[in-house]
């Protein structure tokens, strides 16, 4: 089968690879319908995330149709049409139990690596480095699944493929995003990042009662994308941020700050900015944590930061006693995918938002390799990336 796969920094290729097959009773191997580059696959193609080998496969966003199923895997059929969640959760440990999936404590291979790094591991994801348990993932035309019979949400008919995708990632990580938020009706909250996530950050926190939500980039197309939607779009390049938010917010801050970038975050003529560069350059520190310690700086007293954006390893000259004395809570993580694709697919098929809205670009599989550079570039206005397979 044809599969997008890794090869080391900026080199991506369309490789011709061994189809999988079922290796475990619960397993079902899936023929993909659709996949899409996320941003945080932008963090493997950049060579920050540890733990990637030549010809890994990549992709976690990926949806298709059923076509072999494990002996004991009951819930799926032949023929099912199904978005796969990037997160491999077992449905039986305690942390699913509690509805914890991104921390399933069963589903990564590479446990002990992975604990030696973190303290204690993630649940395996896909297409997401040894460090999470180095499945193949699903920017192919085939995909096995393991724990198949748990995670997968079965699409009726009448839905495009377009229209349900992203309910396997960003579109629950955004809602997750900004549930975290804790949002009461007068609150005021602030995305960083108008990609295809922190869009969704948008959406959501105002689906969920936000009264304004500021959405600050330097992309055009993605503030007019926010604007449309109903943020208030700060060019963080044409403008001051923290005096921005504060004009908004009657000099209080923000209630609540999401930081929908991560570990690449960009600044322009700021020093820290500066400073991270240089160190990151001589391997002293791992990620670019400048979106952090603004949220810090502006957020409002007992206000919370909301951390979906991917970080992978160390930050440097963290606000420490601003965070403490300000009392501000922070929330992080991996997004608990099926925590909330029930009520996010019920939302779809009311009509009550679509979330193809984000797609820019629609190509082949093997045209991926080519569409990572221009995704990373923000080359003609590309936003999201959807690859249809076959």
């Amino acid at each position: 089968m044809k599969a997008l796969c890794w090869h080391g920094k900026h080199d991506i290729r369309c490789d011709t690879v061994p189809d999988p097959v079922i290796e475990h009773p619960r397993d079902a191997i899936v023929k993909v319908s659709s996949c899409a580059i996320c941003g945080s696959d932008l963090h493997l193609y950049n060579g920050f995330v540890p733990g990637m080998e030549k010809g890994d496969i990549l992709g976690h966003e990926f949806m298709g149709e059923v076509v072999e199923v494990g002996p004991a895997n009951r819930r799926l059929r032949v023929g099912d049409r199904v978005v796969v969640p990037f997160t491999i959760c077992c449905g039986e440990c305690d942390q699913c139990r509690r509805g914890n999936f991104s921390v399933c404590e069963r589903t990564n291979r590479n446990k002990a690596s992975a604990d030696k790094v973190f303290g204690h591991a993630t649940a395996g994801l896909f297409g997401y480095s040894h460090l999470t348990g180095g499945y193949a993932g699903g920017q192919a035309e085939y995909v096995r699944v393991p724990y198949a019979d748990v995670a997968p949400v079965k699409i009726p008919d009448g839905l495009s493929d377009e229209s349900v995708l992203f309910l396997g990632d960003i579109l629950p990580t955004g809602w997750q995003a900004a549930a975290q938020c804790d949002i009461q009706p007068e609150d005021i909250v602030a995305v960083w990042g108008a990609g295809p996530v922190g869009l969704f950050c948008v959406m959501s926190a105002l689906l969920q009662g936000a009264r304004r939500v500021i959405a600050i980039d330097r992309v055009p197309e993605r503030l007019a994308m926010a604007g449309e939607l109903g943020a208030i779009p700060l060019n963080f390049e044409k403008v001051s941020i923290p005096q921005a938010l504060n004009e908004q917010t009657a000099g209080k801050g923000p209630d609540s700050c999401i930081d929908a970038v991560g570990l690449e975050a960009h600044a322009t003529g700021s020093l820290d900015s500066a400073y991270d560069r240089v160190k990151q350059a001589v391997m002293l520190e791992s990620d670019r944590p400048h979106v952090l310690r603004e949220m810090i700086y502006v957020c409002r007293p007992a206000g919370v930061l909301s951390v979906p954006g991917v970080y992978g390893g160390l930050v440097d000259k963290i606000p420490m006693g601003a965070l403490m004395n300000k009392g501000l809570t922070v929330r992080t993580g991996q997004t608990h995918v099926n925590r909330w694709t029930d009520d996010l697919l019920r939302r779809i098929r009311l009509g009550e938002f679509d979330p193809s809205f984000v797609i820019s670009h629609r190509v082949t599989l093997e045209e991926g390799p080519d569409m990572y550079q221009a995704f990373r570039e923000k080359q003609d206005g590309c936003v999201k990336v959807v690859m249809r397979v076959g």
